[in-house]
């Protein structure tokens, strides 16, 4: 999403030129006006033309890149977006390894206390975040944060290195870490993680491994571009109602 005054300094137009270009754009459902933000995306009628586009392309884009990363990594990968105050799987590539994180498409799982959703949550505007946030903190097990500063504390941190941790916050005796995939406007549109039992995954694996996710992130964007993924990704946007 971008700002009236972003647009216009992205395309080196006045800005009264560009509002008269976005409200015609507007009025034929190209642009969709965020009340709460004062942004713009893009809308339905782009996507209705992208859409007729892409009818041709393989759905299952992202598998090569999460079975790629699931060989190097030897652990489970997944492609998952938000859905609510959860986050839900798209993809799942499971470990070949005897034990290993059990992961199923459509699942559903708490976003702030994965790696999956704090990767989303760091990403997001604050107002956004406090508002997935709203229903509070549910204990999974003793490494749970169980408080917003603490929880905000790894946010931001995650923000810095580009990558979420999850100490065994959901479930015991699990780690994973997952990195957003961005728009060019920074917001999170989908996540990939990589989970596994915590004796294979300590602290300086799970670093590693965060590194090499933006990696195939970094591919992703330049091999399928964003705004294919933007369009193919389905947006969980149920978190605003």
């Amino acid at each position: 999403m971008l700002s009236l005054t972003q647009i216009a300094e992205n395309v080196n137009l006045p800005k009264s030129t560009v509002h008269r270009l976005i409200a015609t754009l507007g009025s034929k459902r190209f642009l969709i006006r965020d009340a709460a933000r004062g942004k713009y995306r893009l809308g339905y009628q782009f996507l209705d033309i992208a859409s007729r586009v892409l009818t041709t392309v393989n759905q299952e884009w992202v598998l090569p890149y999460l079975k790629r990363l699931a060989e190097e990594c030897g652990e489970t990968v997944d492609l998952a977006v938000m859905d609510g105050d959860h986050v839900i799987y798209l993809q799942v590539v499971e470990s070949t390894q005897r034990v290993k994180l059990a992961a199923a498409l459509g699942q559903r799982l708490p976003a702030f206390c994965t790696a999956s959703g704090k990767a989303f949550l760091a990403f997001l505007p604050y107002e956004d975040m406090k508002l997935i946030l709203h229903t509070g903190l549910k204990r999974y097990t003793e490494h749970t944060h169980q408080t917003f500063p603490d929880l905000y504390k790894d946010l931001e941190v995650t923000r810095q290195r580009g990558f979420a941790i999850s100490r065994q916050e959901y479930e015991n005796d699990i780690n994973a870490v997952a990195a957003p995939i961005l728009e060019t406007s920074g917001y999170p549109i989908a996540a990939i993680a990589v989970a596994g039992p915590s004796f294979r995954l300590p602290e300086a694996r799970m670093l590693e491994l965060g590194g090499e996710i933006r990696s195939v992130i970094e591919s992703i964007t330049c091999e399928v571009g964003l705004a294919t993924v933007s369009v193919m990704v389905p947006h969980g946007d149920s978190w605003k109602k």
